[in-house]
């Protein structure tokens, strides 16, 4: 699983820069309105949840989590027996746990 995050944050970052490095604009950045400072916000915004995405493997520094307690129920099959019915010999499934 934590093979899997990597792998897709590490897709997602590269199609963030794929992003940036292809939309260029055509005109020079004015500070009017804000625009500059919503892309800042914006990228600082992104940065944070990508790096946060990429830290965040469960593990910590000093701490292991291994996987939980596992209940494992008894172990079960169904098995055919035969049997007298008072009648004549039959077969019937029983299930056998140990």
């Amino acid at each position: 699983m934590t093979k899997l995050i990597k792998t897709l944050t590490a897709i997602a970052a590269a199609g963030a820069l794929s992003a940036a490095v292809l939309v260029t604009p055509t005109e020079p950045a004015q500070a009017r309105g804000g625009a500059v400072a919503a892309g800042i916000i914006g990228g600082l915004a992104a940065g944070a949840i990508i790096g946060g995405a990429a830290a965040n493997s469960g593990y910590g520094p000093g701490y292991y989590y291994g996987p939980g307690p596992v209940y494992y129920g008894p172990h079960c099959w169904w098995h055919r027996e035969r049997f007298w019915d008072g009648w004549g010999w039959r077969i019937r499934r029983v299930r056998v746990c140990n």
